[in-house]
Formats: structure tokens, C-alpha cells, sequence
């Protein structure tokens, strides 16, 4: 149950976030947090990470977002119910993968587009733009990447301690 827990918070918090920014701001309206560094602005990105494929035309990006979307959805579910419900890093790494994508998939779906808000910048040069969706996608990798390396080092340790025991 922590699986789905973790993407219904996921989905939760980052439209709850999203519908502050909607009613607040006007698009393209910034406010500066931490000056020359940080600031909450209402962007749409009707593209994917870094505004990705933002140029194809509105008949063909949205379908294509959505359709992507509802199957990587449902590859991750049948993922995690088949492979992964006991392994708990991984379970998590998912949820926030899965969250973050319904929430995008919320997104394209009511607008048409992504809405983003953070930005974190330095002088002129920014970071895209980006919300709590796209963090918990990232944070999810970023778990699914340790994930495997610690399942490596395990394997690489047991098949160092089965050599060691096969010289016995």
C-alpha cells in the first residue's frame, strides 16, 4: 500500500500547488523569492522536460503526451505488482515516478499543457522551469538509480562470498 500512499501524496500535493500558482498569478507573472536565485513564476509548457517536442503542432503533441503517458502509467503499476511490491526502495522510486506522472498527465489533460513554477536561476542564466511533478519524476530516478547500485553491490558481495566459500 506505501506504493500507491506515496503517488496519491505525490498527485495531491503537486495539483494542490499548481491550483495555488493558477488562481494567484497570471501567465508569465513571477515573484521573486530569493532574488537573483529563486522565484515562483506561472509558466505553461506545453512540451515535456526542457520544453522537449514544445514545437510540434496541438493535434499531434497532446495525443502523443497523453497516449505516452497512460502507458508508461500502466507499465509502472504492472511493474511494481508483479516485480517489485516486496522491494521497498524501488517501490518508492516508483510511486514517485508514477505520482509525478499522473500529475503531469492531470496537467495536459485540464489545460492542455504543464503548469510550472519554480524557477531557480542565477543572474539571467535559468533552470527550465518546473513544478512538484517533475521533482518527484526526478527524485523517483534518482532512487531507482541507487536502487540498482545497491542491488549490485549485493550481488557483487554474495558472489564474492560464494567464491570464497567454493575455496573452503
Amino acid at each position: 500500500m506505501l506504493f500507491y500512499y506515496v503517488a496519491l501524496t505525490v498527485i495531491l500535493l503537486d495539483q494542490a500547488t499548481k491550483l495555488v500558482i493558477v488562481e494567484a498569478l497570471r501567465v508569465g507573472q513571477g515573484i521573486p523569492v530569493i532574488p537573483g536565485f529563486f522565484d515562483i513564476v506561472f509558466v505553461l509548457n506545453p512540451g515535456a522536460a526542457f520544453g522537449f517536442l514544445a514545437t510540434l503542432s496541438e493535434g499531434v503533441r497532446s495525443p502523443f503526451f497523453i497516449l505516452i503517458t497512460v502507458v508508461a502509467v500502466s507499465l509502472i503499476v504492472f511493474y511494481h505488482t508483479r516485480f517489485l511490491h516486496a522491494d521497498r526502495l524501488a517501490s518508492v522510486a516508483l510511486a514517485l515516478i508514477l505520482g509525478g506522472a499522473i500529475g503531469n498527465l492531470i496537467d495536459r489533460l485540464r489545460y492542455g499543457m504543464v503548469v510550472d513554477f519554480l524557477d531557480f536561476h542565477v543572474s539571467r542564466y535559468h533552470w527550465p522551469a518546473f513544478n512538484v511533478a517533475d521533482s518527484a519524476i526526478s527524485i523517483g530516478v534518482g532512487l531507482m538509480l541507487l536502487d540498482m547500485v545497491l542491488d549490485w553491490r549485493r550481488e557483487k558481495r554474495r558472489a564474492t562470498t560464494e567464491t570464497a566459500n567454493e575455496r573452503q
